[in-house]
């Protein structure tokens, strides 16, 4: 053995110590070199976005301390305590947290390969666009990524299916388009999957069914086609699959049933058909023990509801509605313990409710409305004690209402109208304080009104409309604090009228109609401001009409005919200046008619036939422009009828019958086309009309006639004359005028950034052959759009100025060059340049691929593709550019002509404001007046009075745009039937006057939907003061909401209207 040497070991230790210490200097310069790198990366990118306030305070930590080499430099540019970057021990980064923090940018300037330890790349909830750079494949040890609630567009990248070590994938609630990558199956990792709420199309790639550890898959809301694929049957893992909102076909495979770790299955919203037993044979013969959640609303599923329904035993929420399903419903449907909602409304199902349903005694939600069900009501409905919604209208069934149905004292939503229901209203509905709404109208219920209902606290919708109700009306309706409907027409109530229901003062609708009322009308009524409808019509009420009745300011509908009542009609009526309907036909009224019924300038239907009235027709009622039908006939009136306008072209039905009318009918279509029963028994008319004898003329009647032809024509002549020599003095003064500046302006004059401008100048005049028109893509007042191809392979939209120079021309065209270089916002169209030539002007704008919004919603397949949530993108996109203009930007701009037309839309359906010619910029220290500008339909009614320019006009025009998105049209209509008659609204469903070329909203599409009605709703207020500003609707749209306290399908325009007034 060798001889052991002391000093030798001493040596080989030493020189073993100095190899450590260089190894461990290495690898710590390494990792400052690295960090380095990473903090170089995040500035950069931080420097390449568009900052905010509220970004530049977050990432102020964001900063590179020093420039120096050394290590002790470098070691202070680790972003380890950086706001939303965390780091490991050795300080390189492997967290970037930075989830809701107002970020606006691309990734086009971020560096993936800098971060080699990267673990969480977290954007969720920010307003980063563009498209995912596929350099984002280089981030390998990802595990998390979340670019959700974003604005980012273009295809998912292939490369990101390299990140194999990714466990959570969110994409959702962005613009992407194009198909799922087909290599997706490589990511085998993968848990968590969310790309709902995008626009991706194409099929469901096989390779899919290589996830075996994915537990949650959401596509929602997509354009996905082609059917379920059978390898989804694979994903042994999942829990949740949710793929409603899309396209797709075919049936549900038989795979799923392999699924037996499911949870919830969502199918809503495709054209999934088959045969409904087909469908729960396969999820109940696999072992989907643990389903919770199945939704199939909204397909073509047909068949029959099976036994097998019963086996799911863990089912919390059952959607079946508005398919064509038939049969009965299962007894077994009884097993479902633990189901919260069920709702099979709007099929074909027939039978009688099995008793069984008492069992499901978690049950929240009960909706079996639209169906054919027959039988009764189960008593063992009362076991049900959390039960909150309970909705049974349009059935046939038959028998009482069990006297528990409100036992557990919960039930707040109780519809069971349009049955042949009998009997009387059990006692636990007296007893229900929790009531909202409670309808049973249209059966054969009856019973004593006084004793059935109690006190109702949270009562708003009450109709027990057309039973065989009776008794005497109570007080207590009086004390329904939150009452805004109450309907108990066509009963047998015999009763006075009492004065308590003064006290409801939010009642909109009071419909007392048919019935046995009695006595006076109480004068307490008038303390009803906010009510809309008011029908006593059919009852025996006598005396009076109380000139109260003139304090209800909101009225549009009162109804009083077939009564006793007696006495003048009240003067006061036309404080109600709203009121389009008035029917006092068929009672006692004597007297005069008062000519204060001619200011109520909103009437449509005016009816005082079968009184005592007489004397002369007011002269005032031919100001009534908006009539429409017109009734005094069986009275006593005399005289001649008041000249009437021919502008009454409303006007189509007449009965003046029976009175003491004579000389000469109207020249109205109505008079002249009425037939013979609403002309006679009068005393001596004529005129034109089939019926009746002309009228007598004479030859001084005709000399006058001839004389006052003759003025009028030589007046007309002169007048002509004056016309015409005014043209011809401007016309040659124009020609001058225009002539002297070209004499010094023969260059061209062209501004443009980042440009040649010479250069651009001629190539864009040859790129479109001198404006040739077939490279014309729109033509607006003040030029045309020509679409042009530049060298470099960019595409811009060129607006040419019509050549006649006016000076509305050269006026647009400032305001354009002045205004928008000067703003910087993704909503707002962007400016290259402009040239001013002596034979044309032009501007040159970024290109918009999909044009304007009007063009859009105008072509059915366009509008269809125009999906919920991107409607919704774009009116939050048009809310934040004009919120920008008018909070932003100083001196203030208000646009003053944002329409439909003026809404482009990218590649990616991201919204931009154009046509900025009659923009115009505030001064704070003056008034601001100036000339109307702006679209018809899209003006404020007050331009109509005043040339005051303030924020306010694009508020307006801003409302109108943002209701057309959601309707598909201009809503023009709704509006003036809503300033004009809010009355039309009561019963006027959201849902009914949406786009009907796409399906209802959902779930949270459908809260911002709503949302958005309600603010365009402020937005078109007649008042300028009580419309909300654009920062407040900017931010209203974008905080969270919660969700609606009705169902979707019940919320009315009425309540959006009536929502509270902003404040300002």
């Amino acid at each position: 053995m060798a001889p052991w040497h002391p000093n030798l070991v001493v040596r080989s230790l030493d020189q073993f110590l100095l190899f450590i210490i260089i190894l461990l200097f290495l690898c710590s310069s390494s990792t400052c070199f690295a960090t380095s790198g990473e903090a170089v990366a995040l500035v950069k990118w931080k420097d390449s976005l568009d900052m905010n306030p509220t970004t530049h305070s977050l990432l102020r930590s964001w900063n590179l301390n020093s420039t120096h080499s050394t290590s002790h430099h470098l070691y202070n540019n680790i972003p380890c305590t950086w706001v939303g970057i965390t780091c490991n021990d050795f300080g390189s980064v492997i967290n970037i947290t930075l989830e809701s923090s107002n970020l606006k940018g691309t990734l086009h300037n971020f560096n993936f390969s800098s971060f080699p330890s990267l673990l969480t790349l977290d954007f969720y909830n920010n307003s980063l666009y563009g498209s995912i750079p596929m350099h984002i494949g280089n981030l390998y040890t990802l595990t998390f990524l979340d670019m959700g609630s974003n604005h980012l567009s273009g295809n998912i990248p292939s490369q990101i299916c390299l990140l194999t070590s990714l466990r959570f994938l969110a994409l959702a609630e962005n613009y992407l388009n194009g198909s799922i990558p087909p290599q997706i199956g490589m990511l085998v990792s993968l848990e968590v999957m969310y790309a709902y709420s995008n626009n991706l199309s194409g099929s469901i790639p096989v390779s899919i069914g290589n996830l075996s550890k994915l537990t949650v898959l959401e596509l929602s809301e997509n354009k996905v086609v082609g059917s379920i694929r059978n390898e989804i049957g694979q994903l042994k893992s999942l829990t949740t699959l949710y793929l409603d909102a899309n396209q797709l076909t075919g049936s549900i495979p038989v795979s799923i049933g392999n699924l037996s770790k499911l949870t919830d299955l969502d199918f809503d919203e495709n054209k999934i058909v088959g045969l409904l037993q087909i469908v729960l044979y396969v999820v109940s013969i696999g072992n989907l023990s643990k389903l919770t959640v199945l939704e199939l609303s909204e397909n073509k599923v047909v068949g029959s509801i099976r036994n097998e329904i019963g086996q799911l035993k863990s089912l919390t929420t059952l959607y079946l509605d508005a398919n064509q399903l038939t049969g009965s419903i299962p007894v077994s449907i009884g097993n479902l313990s633990k189901l919260t909602d069920l709702d099979f409304d709007e099929n074909k199902i027939v039978g009688s409710i099995p008793n069984e349903i008492g069992l499901l005694k978690s049950l929240i939600g009960l909706y079996l409305f639209d169906n054919q069900l027959t039988g009764s009501i189960p008593v063992s409905i009362g076991n049900l004690s959390r039960l909150s919604s309970l909705e049974l209208g349009g059935n046939k069934l038959v028998g009482s209402i069990p006297n528990n149905i409100c036992l557990g004292g919960k039930l707040t939503w109780f519809t069971a109208g349009d049955n042949k229901f009998s009997g009387s209203i059990p006692k636990s509905i007296r007893n229900c304080s929790s009531l909202v709404v409670l309808s049973v109208a249209g059966n054969q219920l009856r019973g004593n009104i006084s004793a059935e209902f109690g006190r109702y606290p949270n009562l708003g919708y009450m109709d027990l409309s057309t039973n065989k109700f009776f008794g005497e009306l109570s007080e207590n309706w009086g004390q329904c604090p939150k009452l805004t409907m109450l309907n108990i027409s066509n009963n047998k109530i015999f009763s006075r009228l009492p004065p308590e229901l003064g006290k409801a003062t939010r009642l909109q609708k009071l419909d007392l109609s048919s019935n046995l009322l009695v006595g006076k009308i109480p004068k307490e009524l008038g303390q009803l401001k906010m009510l809309y409808i008011l029908k006593l019509n059919n009852n025996s009420l006598s005396s009076n009409v109380p000139v109260e009745i003139g304090m209800m300011s909101d009225l549009e509908t009162l109804d009083l005919a077939a009564n006793q009542l007696s006495g003048p009609i009240p003067m006061h009526l036309e404080l109600c200046s709203k009121l389009l309907h008035l029917n006092l036909r068929n009672n006692k009224f004597s007297g005069i008619i008062p000519f204060q019924i001619g200011n109520l300038l909103s009437l449509e239907d005016l009816d005082l036939s079968k009184n005592l009235l007489l004397g002369e027709l007011p002269s005032e009622l031919g100001h009534l422009d908006k009539l429409e039908t017109f009734n005094l006939s069986h009275n006593n009136l005399s005289g001649l009828i008041p000249f009437m306008s021919n502008e009454l072209l409303s006007l189509t039905t007449v009965d003046i019958s029976y009175n003491q009318l004579e000389g000469p009918l109207p020249h109205i279509k109505a008079f002249t086309e009425a037939p013979i029963e609403a002309l006679e028994g009068n005393k001596g008319l004529c005129g034109n009309n089939p019926s009746l004898k002309p009228c007598p003329t004479s030859k001084d009647k005709n000399r006058n006639q001839a004389v006052i032809a003759m003025i009028v024509s030589i007046s007309s002549i002169l007048f002509l004359l004056f016309i015409i020599g005014g043209i011809l003095f401007v016309c040659r003064k124009r020609v001058r005028n225009m002539d002297e500046p070209r004499e010094t302006r023969t260059e061209a004059f062209f501004a443009a950034w980042n440009h040649d401008g010479k250069k651009v100048h001629e190539e864009i005049v040859e790129a479109t052959e001198n404006f040739d028109s077939k490279y014309c893509i729109g033509v607006g007042g003040n030029g045309s759009v020509y679409k042009t191809l530049l060298s470099t392979g960019q595409i811009v939209a060129v607006k040419k100025f019509h050549e006649n120079d006016g000076i509305d021309h050269q006026q647009a065209f400032k305001s354009e060059t002045s205004i928008l270089p000067k703003v910087r916002h993704r909503n707002i169209i962007k400016l290259f340049g402009f040239c001013v030539h002596t034979r044309y002007s032009f501007l040159v704008y970024e290109f918009m691929k999909l044009g304007s919004l009007v063009k859009i919603l105008s072509d059915n397949e366009k509008a269809m593709e125009l999906e919920w949530f991107k409607r919704v993108n774009i009116v939050k996109g048009l809310a934040n550019a004009i919120s920008y203009l008018h909070h932003e930007c100083f001196p203030a701009i208000v646009h003053r002509d944002i329409s439909s037309k003026n809404v482009l839309l990218d590649d990616e359906c991201e919204a931009h404001i154009s046509d900025f010619g009659s923009a115009t910029t505030l001064d704070p220290d003056s008034s601001n007046w100036t000339p109307f500008a702006g679209t018809l339909g899209y003006s404020v009614p007050e331009l109509a009075y005043t040339m005051e320019v303030n924020e306010k006009i694009d508020v307006y025009s801003f409302g109108v745009v943002a209701l057309e998105s959601i309707m598909g049209e201009h809503p023009g209509d709704l509006i003036s039937s809503l300033l004009s008659s809010p009355l039309h609204a009561v019963d006027v469903l959201l849902k009914d006057v949406l786009d009907q070329r796409l399906s209802p909203p959902k779930r949270q599409i459908a809260d911002q939907v709503v949302s958005i009605a309600e603010i365009a709703f402020a937005c078109v207020r007649q008042s300028p003061q009580s419309r909300p500003t654009m920062k407040q609707v900017s931010q209203k749209l974008s905080t969270p909401l919660q969700s609606l306290s009705v169902p979707f399908h019940m919320v009315t325009i009425k309540q959006l209207f009536d929502s509270p007034t902003w404040t300002t």
